[in-house]
């Protein structure tokens, strides 16, 4: 019975039961729990040697069937190869079994019996033994699928998520879902039964918030009043220190109309968390500890306490405010090389205010970076930041006719030897600029370059290593974008200024630095939080002079403020990047049971949908159809057309 061997050895089958195993590591005394209440005896992948002679009853999908001789019987813990009846006195069990459809659901009940001499598989857990059939009854037949639930089929999005619900059958999916569901469990366990936390659900129909980023509207049957679906339960937690609760934790759903961004959901999971009495150490210990508690047991632990690093410093030597710290590749200022030279976009440059000369060396960039690859990183320079940016080999002959890159080598190729460590295949990338704007672009060139590198073999980025960071004295306030004379918050309007600025509040808001902090994780924001003002009077001047805000939004905040609010602080893990993370998944839909695709659709269910007119009447509003013109530039402002 050869073809037996040939399915076993199967890479798929084993990589299901292998990672199906993993999700579920449970002692055999709770596999009994796994079929409890229900019309099974045991699971497809618990059966082992130790149950020969067992009389059991098994319920699953048909994975593969070969020559009408056995079957794959799947569910959500594993596979087990099923022996299908061949004599005459059970056809009708024959029947059910080679008739099925791929994808039908079956129940079978026989003996475990031991597999032949020989063709026992040690890569899969359940491989030891097979399933002699008795009965067989068929639950429910399974039509033509549009694609076969195989994480080696190449699927597009699109496809995956008009059929979720096939998708979800996947191993990659079924085992993200529930190492998801195990690591919130941990967390809870964490926080209510070890730290005494309450978990508390917040509502989800509110007002609009000032600030922050765009918010979904709900109207009301109130003429003109509308509710809001909230970005976070921020001011409900502070609400609950006011009240007592003392320590507040929640799973929370939140929701921010962002439109068409990469990578976002518009409505998403926070792993939300409030103390009161409590100082910045004391949150970031308390994180550090819930990660710990509920990391993966297949992961390697997470060591604390997590290494932390001022705002200023992530920028200057990142170029951004999640910094990637499995690889190096650092912004260096090399200005004081160049204060009297003659290269004259680096003479323009450091002649105005933060004007500065920044560069980053690529390690062997000359072995693996192309000719075409230093024109696109110097072409998005262009484009992106309207900056110049210059190559220098250091080998001068590979300088690539450029002139300023020869006279900088002849001038200062000692110095940048020196500063920058560098060695005869490296590159440097030099620019110069105002320092926020030259880091900024020194900072997405490194990434662009370790993609690059990565691209031709070279590891630089450990996908088993998880790099934790704090990021910590962040500005109170930044100058608005469209209107750098009006400020408004780096973080939030509720946020504490440092103890030591609280004086320049009044006469230098921009120097302030606050009591925000973010937990990034190889190179991504997975959490941010603050000790939050719980003065009246200071979220007052805050609100209504520095930020120029409507104080009336938020009056309930105000009085309750004024009413023995304690010091409090917290932080909110975002809970869909986090898992992306963990999991490796390319993208934070593959964590989420029912994403919504690029542009916020459900291409399941065709959500948002039309509705008609006279169901909108008690609500007082119409749709005001936009113009065809208005249509065409609201899809032009999307930075893709597709719904994956």
């Amino acid at each position: 019975m050869k073809y037996r061997r040939w399915y076993d050895l199967r890479v798929y089958s084993q990589k299901f039961a292998n990672d199906m195993f993993l999700i579920l590591p449970f002692p055999p005394s709770f596999f009994k729990e796994l079929s409890s209440f229900v019309a099974r005896t045991n699971t497809c992948g618990e059966l082992r040697s130790s149950h020969l002679g067992q009389e059991v009853t098994l319920c699953g999908w048909i994975q593969f069937r070969r020559q009408n001789i056995f079957l794959v019987l799947r569910d959500f813990h594993g596979l087990v190869q099923v022996v299908i009846p061949q004599d005459e006195s059970a056809a009708s069990v024959k029947k059910i079994l080679c008739e099925a459809p791929m994808e039908s659901v079956v129940q079978v009940s026989g003996t475990v019996i031991s597999r032949p001499p020989g063709q026992e598989n040690p890569k899969m857990p359940t491989g030891e033994i097979e399933i002699k059939v008795k009965t067989a009854k068929l639950l429910n037949s399974c039509k033509k699928l549009p694609f076969e639930i195989k994480d080696f089929m190449k699927k597009t999005e699109a496809l995956r998520l008009q059929y979720r619900y096939l998708d979800l059958r996947s191993v990659q999916m079924q085992y993200n879902l529930r190492l998801r569901s195990q690591m919130v469990m941990k967390m809870r366990e964490y926080l209510c039964n070890l730290h005494g936390f309450v978990d508390v659900e917040t509502p989800t129909l509110f007002k609009r918030t000032p600030g922050g980023a765009k918010e979904f509207v709900i109207p009301s049957r109130e003429p003109g009043k509308f509710y809001s679906l909230p970005q976070s339960p921020q001011q409900f937690k502070q609400l609950l220190m006011v009240g007592g609760l003392d320590r507040y934790f929640q799973v929370a759903r939140c929701y921010r109309d962002e439109g068409s961004r990469p990578d976002r959901q518009p409505e998403f999971t926070q792993i939300d968390i409030e103390m009161s009495f409590v100082d910045q150490t004391g949150i970031q210990s308390l994180i550090e500890g819930l990660l710990q508690y509920s990391w993966p047991s297949d992961k390697d632990p997470v060591v604390v306490p997590f290494p932390s690093m001022p705002f200023a410093e992530a920028l200057a030597s990142y170029g951004t405010d999640k910094p990637d710290t499995r690889f190096g590749m650092k912004i260096v200022d090399i200005s004081d090389m160049f204060r009297n030279t003659e290269v004259g976009f680096l003479q323009d440059a450091l002649s105005k205010p933060q004007g500065t000369v920044k560069a980053i060396c690529i390690h062997k960039g000359a072995k693996y970076l192309k000719r075409k690859d230093i024109e696109s990183i110097r072409k998005f320079a262009a484009d992106h930041f309207n900056e110049e940016v210059l190559p220098i080999f250091l080998k001068t002959n590979e300088n690539w006719n450029s002139p300023v890159a020869k006279f900088i080598m002849e001038e200062q190729g000692l110095g940048l030897v020196r500063l920058l460590e560098t060695q005869e295949e490296d590159v440097v990338l030099l620019t110069a600029g105002e320092h926020k704007r030259a880091c900024s672009l020194m900072g997405k060139l490194r990434l662009e370059c370790a993609d690059l590198l990565e691209a031709r073999g070279v590891v630089l980025r450990d996908p088993a290593l998880f790099s934790f960071l704090w990021v910590v004295d962040f500005p109170l306030f930044l100058p608005k974008e469209e209107n750098p004379q009006e400020l408004e918050s780096a973080h939030h309007p509720f946020t504490a200024p440092h103890p030591s600025d609280i004086h320049l509040l009044y006469t230098e808001p921009l120097k302030v630095r606050s009591q925000h902090y973010d937990l990034v994780l190889n190179g991504n924001e997975i959490g941010g939080g603050s000790i939050r003002i719980h003065n009246s009077e200071l979220q007052h001047y805050v609100l209504a002079t520095v930020l120029k805000e409507d104080v009336k939004l938020l009056s309930h905040l105000l009085q309750a403020l004024d009413y023995g609010a304690p010091p409090h602080g917290g932080i909110a893990l975002g809970l869909d990047r986090l898992m992306c993370l963990v999991t490796g998944a390319p993208s934070i839909r593959d964590v989420i049971a029912f994403p919504k695709s690029f542009r916020g659709h459900d291409l399941m269910s065709n959500a948002p949908d039309s509705i008609p007119p006279e169901e909108l009447k008690p609500y007082h509003i119409q749709v005001s159809w936009p113009t065809d013109a208005e249509t065409e530039k609201s899809s032009s402002n999307h930075p893709c057309h597709s719904e994956s």
